[in-house]
């Protein structure tokens, strides 16, 4: 996902419209698209606001309601593979999910699931 245009610039296309500049005029020199100018119009008009909306999904997921359940079984037997722990939610939560998904939950908690050999 992209980056939202910068709020100066947001700033400018509005500005450009309410000095009397049409919307394709206003695109035009300020080397965006007129569908740009037309939602920062709009947004200025319902919200009086230009900042962009959050962009993303801020944690809500299916795990999410799991985390410290995995958290704990990890500091209790340290040594479960993400295998054994997808197992384990599926089982304990009814929560169907990819290995991968633990995998990227463990890392979001911090905790390395990296095996070590006996010896280093």
């Amino acid at each position: 996902m992209g980056k939202p245009h910068p709020v100066e610039l947001r700033a400018r296309a509005v500005a450009l419209v309410e000095q009397g500049n049409t919307h394709t005029e206003a695109a035009r020199r300020l080397c965006v698209s007129i569908k740009f100018v037309n939602d920062m119009v709009r947004l200025k008009r319902e919200t009086g606001e230009l900042a962009p909306k959050l962009q993303g999904n801020p944690g809500r997921g299916k795990l999410t309601r799991v985390k410290d359940w995995v958290r704990d079984q990890i500091a209790a037997q340290p040594d479960l593979t993400i295998d054994e722990l997808t197992a384990k939610v599926a089982g304990e939560h009814g929560l169907k999910v990819h290995r991968s998904s633990i995998g990227r939950l463990l890392l979001r908690l911090g905790l390395s699931h990296k095996k070590r050999s006996a010896g280093a």
